[in-house]
């Protein structure tokens, strides 16, 4: 009886995912509307600097270009042990989307105040994957709004501790 189901408390290898970097910036200044996962095309010493958490980006964004999605100013750290063959840690890569998925974003992006900006960036299993949002800029009032609201919860919170003990 105890053989008969062994297979059913191992798990399966390769399904997490986890975190390399994250764009914190872009809720504080966007609100994010939809959100899209896409792969990135990438050199092998760019994913060797991935798996050591050298990135960055903070600046980046992306566009469609001749019915391709691009990345821009994503900030790749050269590869420590690499050869003359490492990677330009600014050069525009690839996004891997379909077809149907870029023409919806670009027509998104034509309508006034849309942008398509990179969230996070992450393993899922071997693959590196980055999550993009479609967002609008936010105006300075809708700042404050959110950050007083962040406030609120936070004391919320300290009070609702404070009479759990």
């Amino acid at each position: 009886m105890a053989g008969k189901n062994k297979n059913q408390n191992k798990k399966k290898k390769g399904t997490t995912s986890s975190l390399i970097a994250s764009n914190k910036r872009a809720y504080h200044d966007y609100h994010v509307e939809e959100q899209y996962t896409a792969g990135i095309e990438l050199q092998g010493t760019e994913v060797k600097s991935l798996r050591a958490r050298e990135a960055t980006m903070t600046e980046s964004f992306c566009k469609v270009v001749n019915g391709e999605a691009q990345l821009y100013g994503l900030y790749i750290k050269p590869y420590d042990h690499g050869t003359h063959y490492n990677h330009d840690p600014h050069r525009v890569r690839k996004l891997l989307l379909n077809k149907l998925e870029i023409k919806k974003i670009h027509d998104k992006m034509t309508q006034k105040g849309y942008s398509l900006i990179p969230l996070r960036l992450f393993f899922s299993r071997c693959w590196v994957k980055v999550e993009l949002g479609l967002c609008k800029g936010k105006k300075i009032h809708d700042k404050r709004a959110d950050m007083a609201k962040k406030d609120q919860q936070r004391d919320m919170a300290r009070i609702q501790k404070m009479f759990n003990r």
